[in-house]
């Protein structure tokens, strides 16, 4: 059989097995698209380099069968390469709302105008031989879709990073009854894509951390730092209206937690009531009981907010000893 013939092909570059890196390669004959394209962060051991890439070899040895990319959500570990494979490749990315102006934010940065392309759940699009349709699904981050991509030899089912949350912040559950009208149409293959779906048990709601960070908001004395992944857009809602509840500012400290909150204010998926927000340089001009940051560094990134915090080397924001630091990763 050459390498030619029209047969169906699923290769993963990388995210198979691993945390990150995400890139999964549905080939059909001469053309092929990518689900994700995602960065994964260095081992310690992996001395002088910032970011793994996906491994492209398979591509770079069939130039030009490479249509399109397709982003099931907005997280580092599936769109954080975007830059690099583009550059090489500059096939047009699709991706939804959120991950669409996170994604167009990474291409300016990198001074890149490869084609970015917006669709929601719902859609339905070719690319090449295939039809993509995105579905509504739950996960850590808004705008996350699975994917149905229907091809000459059936339809292949790719979730995207997922849990099954019954009280999600938006309102918007999984779309279990058009999943379920996938499976009764017939799959070909599922490519389940769920950290830590080995463990026993099931995922809480987001919902579930409001009650801890109520006892937070109520014992808390001086200023509340929260550390947090940036991409967390229903964790930044959940403190901001808390902080509104309990007459608190919020500050938002970070490049990571101040871009991606001024994203999702602009694309509606935050609200910060009038008068809450500060800026950071405002932080030292109220008593420490009547403000809220929200920063990076829940993973001990050096360079990032919080450990800057930690051994004041922020230029606008210093811990106190009545001050509290919430690590909500």
């Amino acid at each position: 059989m050459s390498d030619n013939d029209d047969v169906l092909r699923i290769v993963p570059l990388g995210g198979l097995g691993e945390i990150g890196l995400n890139m999964m390669l549905i080939e059909y004959g001469e053309s092929a698209i990518a689900v994700d394209c995602g960065v994964m962060f260095p081992e310690p051991s992996m001395l002088g380099i910032d970011l793994v890439i996906p491994d492209l070899t398979y591509l770079r040895e069939r130039p030009g069968r490479l249509q399109g990319i397709v982003c099931t959500h907005g997280h580092e570990d599936h769109i954080g390469a975007l830059p690099f494979v583009t550059r090489e490749m500059p096939v047009p990315t699709y991706a939804t709302p959120f991950a669409h102006a996170l994604a167009a934010a990474k291409l300016e940065e990198h001074e890149l105008k490869s084609p970015l392309e917006r669709f929601k759940a719902g859609d339905v699009w070719r690319v090449g031989p295939f039809e993509i349709e995105a579905v509504h699904i739950t996960h850590s981050i808004v705008d996350a879709v699975a994917l149905a991509i229907r091809t000459p030899l059936g339809t292949i089912v790719h979730t995207g990073d997922f849990k099954f949350d019954q009280t999600p912040l938006d309102g918007q559950t999984v779309d279990v009854h058009r999943l379920a009208e996938l499976g009764s149409a017939g799959v070909l293959a599922l490519l389940a894509d769920s950290t830590n779906v080995d463990r026993k048990g099931f995922s809480g709601s987001e919902l579930e951390v409001t009650d801890g960070f109520e006892e937070v908001f109520t014992g808390a004395d001086g200023k509340i730092v929260v550390a947090m992944f940036a991409s967390s857009i229903y964790r930044m809602q959940i403190i901001v209206d808390l902080a509104a509840q309990f007459d608190r500012r919020v500050a938002f400290i970070g490049r990571g937690v101040v871009d991606n909150s001024e994203t999702a204010q602009r694309l509606k998926y935050l609200r910060i009531p009038t008068g809450v927000q500060i800026r950071d340089s405002e932080v030292k001009s109220f008593p420490g009981q009547d403000v809220v940051c929200i920063c990076t560094g829940s993973q001990g990134e050096p360079q990032a907010a919080l450990p800057r915090i930690a051994i004041n080397d922020h230029r606008h924001v210093k811990l106190a000893e009545d001050d509290t630091v919430v690590f909500s990763a």
